[in-house]
């Protein structure tokens, strides 16, 4: 009986130190050298007077904001893709079929407005 005590407590002593161990080693490689970005590292603010100047914000407020050039073509899906994100936003409290038909008629919508045939069929 005292000797299966004693290679108990031989087991759990090595255990425990092969723990802490490979503990004691995670961390360390968690460790940085100093040579990573830091708070000096990050680009500063202008300063800005608390007052605009009357002549950038009159410039700013007359020129409307240029419109996102899209440099995928539309396609049926793209529309599809389009329509559905719009309609999970705005309708996501009515039911499925009468989604489909919101997002049909605005998938037709988006395909006319782009100049592309509708499908035969």
């Amino acid at each position: 009986m005292n000797v299966v005590m004693s290679m108990t407590r031989k087991v759990a002593t090595v255990t425990r130190f092969a723990l802490f161990v490979s503990c004691a080693l995670v961390l360390a490689a968690c460790e940085t050298d100093g040579t990573g970005p830091t708070a000096a590292d990050a680009p500063k603010a202008e300063p800005t007077s608390a007052k605009p100047d009357a002549a950038a914000v009159r410039t700013q407020a007359a020129k409307p904001p240029e419109p996102a050039r899209d440099t995928e073509p539309m396609t049926r899906s793209r529309a599809a893709r389009e329509c559905w994100m719009r309609t999970e936003k705005a309708s996501a409290h009515e039911d499925l079929d009468r989604r489909a038909d919101v997002v049909n008629k605005c998938i037709d919508q988006k395909m006319n407005a782009a100049g592309v045939p509708a499908p035969k069929g």
